[in-house]
């Protein structure tokens, strides 16, 4: 199945809710088999990453579980791998899709990110990005000149 792609951009509420496009809702929704109403006791749980570019990234648990696989194969008695696994985990939340199609982003998450009132949402195929606005301009721009370069060299 196709992975999210496109760009949105959503105001966030007062409560730190964010609203996840109905494009991107869809295509999860309908892997879990869900029509996406009415649907008692089935709740989706959304990974969110705190991203070192400043962004925070947002997984479907079928994603993020096959990246805990690999953590899971990782030894607690390797210090290089349990500071890896710490580090990991510290960075990570979970938040619910309500009926609305909306997930509330912890303040720490929104911070982190940047976000007070806006932000953008990127489908980046097996997740999305969400950014502020201003810091994802800002980025683009600055670096609008490597995109030949490194599309070149990568793709």
């Amino acid at each position: 199945m196709p992975g999210f792609i496109g760009r949105e951009q959503h105001s966030v509420d007062e409560k730190g809710r964010l609203l996840i496009p109905a494009r991107f809702r869809r295509r999860f929704l309908s892997q879990s088999g869900d029509s996406g109403t009415d649907a008692p006791g089935r709740s989706i749980e959304l990974y969110v990453f705190k991203a070192d570019d400043g962004s925070l990234e947002l997984y479907e648990p079928s994603v993020w579980n096959e990246k805990e696989q690999q953590l899971l194969k990782l030894s607690d008695f390797n210090p290089d791998e349990r500071l890896l696994t710490t580090m990991i985990y510290s960075r990570l939340d979970q938040a619910e899709l309500d009926r609305s199609g909306r997930i509330a982003l912890s303040r720490e998450m929104l911070d982190h990110a940047g976000i007070v009132r806006d932000a953008v949402i990127i489908g980046a195929n097996a997740k999305m990005v969400v950014w502020e606005p201003i810091r994802l301009d800002r980025l683009l721009s600055d670096n609008a000149g490597r995109f030949a370069p490194l599309a070149s060299r990568y793709i």
